[in-house]
């Protein structure tokens, strides 16, 4: 047994509506931010391919403002900013997410933008040379937000906003707690539109933080809890997403995996593979034909194995609880959890080598230099 370390636990008022009919609770929960009108971001593919914006709505009646449909993949800075007019001309005192993790960190942004003074590369974070990076805090106040999901994205509940810069090809980070949504939405129908492909995706990527943060030497009681049964709930309903697509049961799991990792982060102090979050933030925006699963795919295992000398026990206790490592010395069960990994990913269907993914070796000192000026890298345990 691991010896006991002093550890924090933090939490924040929220929500969750799940199940079939649950998208009916939107106005009520509208109701209780005292907001009168709620504008909706989402995404073309939203509003023009499903109901839900229909649905969303007819559900608001006289609180309906108006809808942003512009929301695009990994939230390029000249649609936040088209969104922000949007809401800012609209008199939004409220926003509606819906769709994926690009609709909720698009919406975060423009909430922040319709508070805050000063351009959006002055108050993201900076990096000093040699030193720790900065946050600078935001401490206008910021009207609420309520998400409607589509897809199980990690970034339902993050204080954290990540921006793209079109011209620099760069990642503009915000943070602010107060931009946590108030209520979650996880309605049967709506997680039915997104497609199959997009929603293993979402999910995959997911996974990766949930065994990275599972593998955290700094973790703790309550938060290896939840990640150990987003673990099981990812390990089981991933299969699912390929052969039985419209299981709603496995779609509602995946989402409450990605839910119940994203607290648990909440919890913890640090993390111990930045490296992963970091190389995939870049792969991510240098590579507009992968997706966030795919990036997730390419370097979960492979940074798990770059800091294993730092992180045997972590991931010893990892491989354990992925039926790899019972009875094995640290060491030795820690080289099998990044190969479960790997393999578990290869039979989704998932790349896991830069050659699969069609990157070329010439742009690995490209991959490499940006990932040194990603947040994450400098939580990394080597």
């Amino acid at each position: 047994m691991e010896a006991a370390t002093p550890f924090r636990h933090r939490s924040f008022p929220l929500s969750i509506h799940a199940g079939k009919g649950a998208l009916d609770e939107l106005r009520g929960e509208v109701d209780r931010t005292k907001a009168k009108r709620a504008f909706v971001v989402c995404g073309k593919s939203v509003a023009h391919k499903t109901d839900l914006i229909a649905r969303v709505k007819a559900n608001l009646g006289d609180k309906f403002a108006g809808v942003f449909d512009g929301v695009k993949v990994s939230s390029p800075l000249p649609s936040v900013l088209d969104g922000a007019a949007a809401a800012r001309e609209a008199g939004a005192d409220l926003i509606v997410a819906v769709g994926g993790g690009s609709a909720m960190v698009t919406a975060r942004a423009i909430i922040i933008l319709l508070a805050e003074k000063g351009d959006i590369h002055e108050i993201c974070t900076q990096y000093p040379p040699g030193v720790a990076p900065v946050s600078p805090k935001l401490m206008a106040p910021k009207i609420p937000n309520i998400l409607v999901l589509t897809t199980p994205s990690t970034a339902m509940t993050r204080a954290g906003t990540a921006v793209m810069d079109t011209e620099s090809h760069h990642r503009l980070e915000l943070f602010d707690p107060k931009t946590r949504p108030s209520a979650m939405i996880w309605d049967d129908d709506a997680l039915l539109t997104a497609p199959a492909d997009l929603y293993l995706s979402t999910a995959a990527s997911a996974l990766s933080g949930i065994l990275a943060s599972a593998a955290s030497p700094r973790t703790n009681p309550l938060a290896l809890a939840d990640l150990l049964h987003a673990l099981r709930l990812s390990l089981e309903s991933l299969p699912l997403i390929r052969t039985d697509p419209n299981n709603t049961t496995a779609r509602i799991n995946l989402v409450a995996a990605s839910f119940l990792s994203n607290r648990a982060l909440d919890g913890m102090r640090g993390r111990a593979f930045g490296i992963i979050s970091s190389l995939g933030h870049v792969i991510d925006t240098l590579y507009t034909n992968l997706s966030h699963g795919d990036s997730s795919s390419l370097t979960t295992a492979w940074g798990m194995r770059f800091n294993l000398e730092q992180t045997s026990a972590g991931l010893a206790r990892l491989a354990q609880a992925l039926g790899v490592g019972n009875g094995l010395p640290d060491q030795e069960a820690a080289k099998r959890a990044p190969d479960f990994i790997e393999d578990f990913y290869r039979r989704l269907g998932m790349p896991v080598r830069l050659r699969d993914a069609g990157i070329p070796r010439q742009d690995i000192e490209r991959i490499a230099h940006d990932a040194m000026g990603d947040f994450y890298l400098h939580q990394n345990a080597r």
